[in-house]
Order: structure tokens, then C-alpha cells, then sequence
């Protein structure tokens, strides 16, 4: 999924993960919601990044959607778009997705089957719900990929979740291992993602490695996690250090996503849907994929200056030994989707500064 604010903020994380240690109270972030496009405007209900906080983990990304009626909101349309530094986790509860890419995948993303894209050094994909689809629901996050490899080639994987049931829950894990169940899903900082159904009533014991941060957003409730309500589309951050977690549900069942991690202990940059590590390379990324997709700047103009008001010379000058034009990035013309490819939106005129984890 794209994000598609026309003037998105950029969350840059600067992480000491041993600031961190003893359990801590349980945190919670609300959402804002987001229209995903066109004139109906599915919306969106975005926890990361928030004021509260930038990541989870490595999780720096989540949007929570629906039930969605598509008669009313159009469903999801939304075209071609670049990544690059990142892993984007598509998670259904109800309705199918369309999902083609660069690298040649076609897939549908359906219930219970994980759909997992490495964008590495570069990919670009579109995203469209199907004529079928009556309802949509689910989840979009991302992980940020560490420095070592966040320039692996681009793939992209599925995988049926592992489910158990574990006290009154019903679980389905997607990624990691949890709960003596274990997903092959390709990762590369240590990551568990658990889908948690309960019903009215019920309640379970989650166990936790205490060196992992964990966040359980709501997709239906209310629920008491460690005595502390949580509302829908809230999302309940626990810090590390906690052997477990007590989930509550209240008169109604209850279905939440539970994401962990150990702490990336690095510095990122992420606007729009580009994870790097510098103003630099963001500018060089924006630049790279209007050039390759032939994408309209959105001020009918000339590529957006960078911060000293100039253009970025080093990053269009093909003849510059570290240019980002040497080699395609995006795979921008390798879509069979009918849709023109997104503009990237103008950058701010400032430089993209850091902002506290």
C-alpha cells in the first residue's frame, strides 16, 4: 500500500535500544485516520508512525482498514508506487486483493495467507481489490530493513499462517515463531506478527521474549491488556522487558494484531514510501522514480529542489560514480496495470530533519 498524504511527514528514528529495559506501563497510541484516494476515499487508520512513537521493533508502518463496504468507498485502487528500504506485510480479515510488482509477482492477497514483498534496493507494485470483493478489512504494515540489507534484491513471498489455539484464543501466526508455531516468512532483524481472535469474555496469557517491544492493535473490542482498556483501532504498546501479557476480551469478541521485535537499534529516514537513511538519498530516490515512471510532478513543473533550493546535481548526474541513475531502480515500466504510476509528492523545503524515537 502507498502512502498517499500529499505532503507526508518524515519520521526518522534514532533508537537506543538499552534506554529501554524494565517493563514498563502500557502505552496507547490512537489513531488518524487517512483517505486512501479517489473521490470516495477509503479510509485508513494509521498508529505508526504516531506522536507517541516512530516504531516497534523494526515495525514502522501501520494502516488498519475496514470493514469497508466497496459499493460506498470504491475499495482499493492504487497504482503503481516505488519502495525501497523496506518490507511491506499485507494481512487480510475479509475480502481479496490484486498485488502485481517489478519483479514479475502476481498474487491475491486473501484471509489467513500472508503476503510479504521485500523492497530492498528498489520495487514498485500496484495494489487493487477485486470485482468480487464486497467487503474489505484487514492491515498494511511495514518493516524497516537494517542497514546490512536493505539493498537485497527485491522478492516477494506468501505463506499460509501457522494457527493453534492458546487459553480462550484463537491464534494465527504470520511471522516469527509464537507459541510453538513457527511461519517461514523471510526476516532480517528478529520479528513475530500473531493474529489473536477472542471471544466474548475470554482471556489469555501471551507469552512475550523480553527482549522484544510489542504492539497489540485493536481491530475489534473493547479489551483489557494488563488491566489497561483499549478501544478499536487503538494500539497498545508494551516496551521490553514483560514475560507476558494478560488479553481480555469484554461482552463482545475480540480480534487484535499482535506485532513484536527487538529494538532496531539504527537511524532512519522515511518519507512517503522510501525508507533511507539521509535527505540525500530521499531526494535522490524521489528524483529516480519520476524519472524512470514518467510521473507528472504535482506542481506541473520541474523535480522539486532539495533543501538549499537547488537540484539535487548528484543525484541526476548519470555520470557520477555513486549516481542512482546508473542502473533502474523501480522496474517502473515492468507493470501490466492500467493505471498511470503515482507522483511522488513535493518534497518540503526544508531538509528532512530528525524527530525523537
Amino acid at each position: 500500500m502507498s502512502n498517499l498524504e500529499e505532503a507526508p511527514t518524515e519520521t526518522w528514528v534514532e533508537c537506543d535500544a538499552t534506554a529501554v529495559g524494565a517493563p514498563q506501563v502500557v502505552e496507547i497510541m490512537t489513531a488518524r485516520e487517512v483517505p486512501l484516494g479517489g473521490p470516495r476515499a477509503m479510509t485508513v487508520h494509521r498508529t505508526l508512525p504516531s506522536r507517541e512513537r516512530t516504531m516497534i521493533g523494526a515495525w514502522c508502518f501501520i494502516d488498519h482498514y475496514g470493514p469497508a463496504d466497496v459499493s460506498h468507498t470504491g475499495g482499493m485502487v492504487v497504482p503503481p508506487h516505488p519502495h525501497t528500504g523496506l518490507q511491506t506485510v499485507s494481512w487480510l480479515f475479509e475480502g481479496e486483493i490484486e498485488h502485481r510488482d517489478s519483479v514479475g509477482s502476481h498474487a491475491f492477497v486473501r484471509p489467513g495467507v500472508l503476503n510479504l514483498m521485500t523492497a530492498g534496493h528498489g520495487i514498485s507494485h500496484s495494489e487493487v481489490s477485486t470485482d468480487d470483493t464486497r467487503v474489505l478489512h484487514g492491515a498494511q504494515l511495514w518493516v524497516a530493513l537494517p542497514s546490512a540489507s536493505r539493498e537485497v534484491d527485491p522478492f516477494f513471498e506468501s505463506h499460509e499462517a501457522a494457527t493453534t489455539q492458546l487459553g480462550d484464543a484463537d491464534l494465527s501466526i504470520f511471522i516469527g515463531d509464537f507459541a510453538g508455531c513457527s511461519v517461514g516468512a523471510t526476516t532480517f532483524t528478529p520479528l513475530v506478527a500473531v493474529e489473536v481472535r477472542l471471544p466474548a469474555g475470554g482471556a489469555v496469557e501471551l507469552p512475550l521474549r523480553p527482549d522484544f517491544e510489542y504492539g497489540l492493535l485493536v481491530d475489534s473490542g473493547p479489551v483489557s491488556v494488563d488491566g489497561t482498556a483499549v478501544e478499536r483501532t487503538e494500539l497498545a504498546y508494551t516496551g521490553l522487558g514483560r514475560p507476558s501479557l494478560d488479553v481480555r476480551a469484554g461482552t463482545e469478541p475480540a480480534r487484535l494484531l499482535l506485532i513484536g521485535g527487538e529494538p532496531l537499534d539504527e537511524k532512519i529516514l522515511m518519507w512517503w514510501n522510501f525508507v533511507g537513511r539521509s535527505h540525500e538519498e530521499i531526494v535522490a530516490y524521489r528524483t529516480q522514480w519520476q524519472r524512470e515512471s514518467g510521473a507528472p510532478e504535482p506542481d506541473g513543473g520541474v523535480p522539486a529542489p532539495d533543501a538549499a533550493g537547488e537540484a539535487s546535481a548528484e543525484a541526476a548526474d548519470p555520470s557520477h560514480p555513486e549516481s542512482v541513475f546508473t542502473t533502474a531502480r523501480f522496474g517502473a515500466s515492468d507493470h501490466h496495470f492500467a493505471g498511470a504510476p503515482l507522483p511522488a509528492p513535493v518534497l518540503p523545503g526544508v531538509r528532512l530533519q530528525p524527530r525523537n524515537r
